[in-house]
């Protein structure tokens, strides 16, 4: 591990995707998949599925602040999935894939509601970002089946028809900030 380690926890439609995204960035050490943003401690996936947990999938990212900022974080967040739909990510419905920043402390809270504002006032896209910026209370990681899931999968249809074209877009948008995903 670097210098300056900070956690971001971030909600932007199925966790799968998420991970994979974010395994691939320079100054990114590690990408958890879980749940986080409802009410019930301890929720399974299957419970979590049913949409009455309150939680949505999320990943927790621990990244080297003095390699990407937490503000470089929201902008890869904001450029590799939709915040513009409520409980939705293209065919993935329901509330556990809402689009959610859930900030450790003042701080990030500030600086996600600027970045925000900022990708809002962009233009980029044709509706008004619905991305909630709520605090973390408490994160639940998925269980074993569920890390490293593109890594492990990259065969799977979901891998290639949903989390394939977000790598490319990635790769495209953030060349700079590319690595190798481990």
């Amino acid at each position: 591990m670097g210098g300056k380690m900070e956690t971001a926890t971030l909600g932007g439609g199925c966790f799968w995707c998420m991970e994979a995204v974010f395994q691939g960035l320079k100054g990114v050490e590690s990408v958890v998949p879980g749940y986080a943003g409802g009410h019930v401690p301890y929720p399974l996936y299957e419970q979590v599925c049913l949409g009455t947990t309150g939680h949505a999938e999320v990943v927790r990212i621990t990244f080297d602040a003095e390699v990407i900022s937490f503000g470089e974080i929201l902008e890869v967040f904001w450029r590799t999935h939709d915040p513009t739909t409520r409980n939705r990510q293209g065919h993935d419905t329901g509330p556990q894939y809402r689009s959610l920043i859930l900030y450790h402390d003042e701080q990030q809270r500030v600086v996600a509601e600027q970045s925000k504002h900022d990708a809002d006032a962009s233009g980029r896209w044709p509706a008004p970002l619905v991305t909630e910026i709520v605090p973390l209370n408490a994160f639940y990681p998925a269980d074993s089946r569920h890390r490293d899931y593109y890594l492990t999968h990259p065969e799977d249809a979901y891998c290639q028809v949903v989390i394939e074209p977000k790598i490319r877009k990635l790769k495209k948008e953030f060349p700079d900030r590319v690595q190798e995903p481990r």
